[in-house]
Order: structure tokens, then sequence, then C-alpha cells
């Protein structure tokens, strides 16, 4: 039994059709990389998984540990074990980053007092965003979900918008989510991980296991994460030989 499983996935943004029939599964330990332009619906794809309400699914479902969690709550995901890092989350007044770091380890399975590692222990007096740079943000994102230590993380973009300063240490603290690591006394443990980039950066910190090329709302191929890269770099998405032969290489 697959971790996650996707089958036929339709959804709309609006009067707008953005996934178009979306397929595809993940196993448990698995890291998946998820390649695409601009507009071809890989951060639909995640809300959707998420269950964020910006979009609606029009048919298909969505299956993570066997069950079916197409119609369950954002919360009620979480619960189960799924986390995600927008790609540009929402300024929150009114609450503090400690508070909310707080609050997602005493649900989940992870701890607090380790805001230095992430060089925010000058935040967490802060309303959630208001102000913080991109790198900030991705360092905060990053913070909650070690707090929350989900068994499935998605994360949208991790290194946007991260100056040569910061790239290291969000790469760091990614392969540390993704891959265990010894914080409060946890056994190192694996998470399954769907990751979106665009540059390709983040393979320089974590071991993808297959990638995906997402156009237009659907799923075009999938091979090497390697692979696929440098194709695209080389043909670019128009003329990718991976997706004109939909050639899968698993």
């Amino acid at each position: 039994m697959s971790l996650l499983e996707i089958k036929d996935l339709h959804v709309q943004a609006g009067d707008r059709e953005i996934l178009k029939g979306v397929t595809f599964s993940m196993e448990e330990g698995e890291t998946c990389v998820l390649f695409g332009p601009n507009g071809s619906g890989k951060s639909t794809l995640l809300a959707s998984i998420m269950g964020y309400g910006q979009t609606k699914i029009t048919s298909g479902h969505i299956f993570f540990k066997g069950q079916d969690i197409t119609q369950m709550t954002v919360d009620q995901r979480a619960r189960l074990g799924i986390g995600m890092m927008m790609q540009r989350p929402p300024n929150v007044t009114g609450v503090r980053l400690g508070d909310l770091v707080k609050v997602t380890a005493a649900n989940g399975h992870g701890c607090t007092g380790h805001e230095a590692e992430f060089k925010m222990e000058d935040f967490m007096d802060r309303d959630i965003n208001v102000g913080f740079s991109g790198g900030e943000i991705k360092r905060s994102e990053l913070l909650q979900l070690s707090a929350q230590a989900p068994d499935f993380v998605m994360l949208d973009e991790p290194e946007s918008g991260v100056d040569l300063e910061n790239i290291g240490l969000i790469g760091r603290k990614v392969h540390e989510l993704i891959y265990g690591s010894t914080t409060c006394g946890r056994p190192v443990q694996r998470v399954s991980a769907l990751v979106i980039t665009h540059t390709g950066q983040i393979l320089d910190y974590i071991g993808a296991d297959r990638a995906y090329i997402m156009i237009d709302g659907t799923i075009r191929c999938s091979g090497r994460p390697g692979e696929l890269l440098k194709d695209i770099k080389e043909n670019g998405y128009g003329d990718c030989k991976s997706c004109r032969t939909n050639v899968k290489i698993l």
C-alpha cells in the first residue's frame, strides 16, 4: 500500500480547471521532486493534498495511509501526519511565532527550544511573517514543520527567495527534516517528501528518488531527478525529450 495515492484528480479555481486528471503515488520514505513551468498546477496540487480551501476538487480522490482524505479538513490531515511549507505563506497578525511553535509541538511529535538552530531566536515574540525577509520566512516555516514532525512533508520551492548566505542553512534543515535528526531525543527516521523546485538547488542537499514533470495540469512524465533536470536545462519544457516521448523511467 502506497503512503500517498492520487487518482484522477481534477481541481478548479473559480471557473478555471487547474488540475486535469493527476494520477500518481508515493511510497513510505520516498522523496519525489516536482518540476514544471509557472502556472502548470504544481502549487495547486500541494494545496489540494493539504486541503487548503482556495481551490475545489471536482472529481478524483486522495488517499493517505490507506484513508480517503479528499474531504478532510486541514487540521485532520495535519493530525494524520501531513505537513507543508508554503512558497508564500500569509502574514498572521496577532499571533506570535513562539506561541504557534508551542501549540504545533504539543499537537504533533516535535518539541520546542531549538529556534537558535534556525536563527529564529529573535523572532519568537513577533507576529508570524510580519516584516520577515524571504529567507526568514523559509526558516520560520521549517521551524514550524520541525515542531510538527510530520510523516509526510511537502515543500513548495524551499530555495526561492533565499540568499546565498541562507541557502546552506535552509538546505541542511530540509535534509534533517526529511532524513531525521536526534533533536529532542527522537529516533532518526526518514519521512516522505514531495518537493517543488525550479532551480534544482535543493537537490544539492537531498537525495531525491524520483522526479515528475507537470505541464498544463497533468503529469507528463517521470524519471530520475538528475536526468530530468538536465533535460529541462538543455531543452526547456517545450522541447523536453522525456515529455515528448512520455518516457517513464521508474
